[in-house]
């Protein structure tokens, strides 16, 4: 078991906090299981268009609160050429539609719903709208995509995977 110390002593040496370690490599540990939801990674993404892809996975990893996916998303937005500022604005979406198309805007509401299950279940105006920029199989694909992305955050924040080092498309395959 790796315990709760940390490894960057250049971070504390330049007056920001030390770097936390990880609490599990789960690539190395559960290798299988890994594999598996690269699979259902790269699976899920077919079909989605790429930039709403990134907005998708950075909200539902702000919702998460999960560091290292939101370095990484966010790293491989704008190598993709998505703008610094509709990434920022993203946290606060609702005061700030006019920098989304309003497909995007449905895609990041069902992004909420699905991701904050404990305010109850998916609203079927959410939903409704959801289907009526997507057709349906774009629609699975995007329920997919959320889904997976959530598993992701689960198994970063319970890891505590550090965020800061991830290059973009690091993971592509």
């Amino acid at each position: 078991m790796t315990t709760n110390t940390t490894t960057d002593t250049a971070g504390a040496a330049n007056g920001y906090a030390p770097e936390h370690t990880p609490r599990l490599n789960m690539a190395k540990l559960a290798p299988e299981v890994y594999k598996a939801m690269v699979r259902l990674d790269a699976a899920a993404r077919q079909g989605v268009d790429p930039t709403l892809l990134e907005l998708v996975k950075i909200r539902a990893s702000q919702i998460n609160h999960c560091a290292f996916c939101l370095d990484m998303h966010s790293k491989d937005a704008l190598a993709a050429g998505e703008s610094v500022e509709r990434i920022i604005q993203l946290s606060a979406w609702e005061e700030s539609r006019h920098f989304y198309t309003p497909k995007e805007i449905a895609a990041i509401e069902l992004t909420e719903a699905v991701t904050v299950l404990t305010d109850g279940f998916v609203p079927d105006e959410v939903y409704e709208k959801a289907a009526a920029h997507f057709d349906e199989t774009e629609l699975a694909q995007l329920i997919s995509a959320i889904t997976v992305i959530n598993a992701w955050n689960r198994f970063g924040v319970t890891t505590r995977t550090t965020p800061g080092h991830y290059t973009p498309g690091q993971f592509k395959h």
